[in-house]
């Protein structure tokens, strides 16, 4: 019983993320999680250091 839970939960991350990605590529983003991924840059030059 304890397995179908862990599965259960891991196919619900999963599905949640792929869901994420969906809408946030049907509202146009380059880059999903990145801060200037929307605003409509031909690229995503996003990187972590300053």
């Amino acid at each position: 019983m304890s397995n179908i839970i862990v599965i259960l939960v891991i196919l619900a991350i999963v599905g949640i993320a792929i869901r994420k990605i969906v809408v946030e590529k049907r509202n146009g983003a380059k880059c999903i999680g990145c801060p200037a991924g929307k605003t409509g840059k031909s690229d995503c030059n996003c990187s972590t250091t300053k």
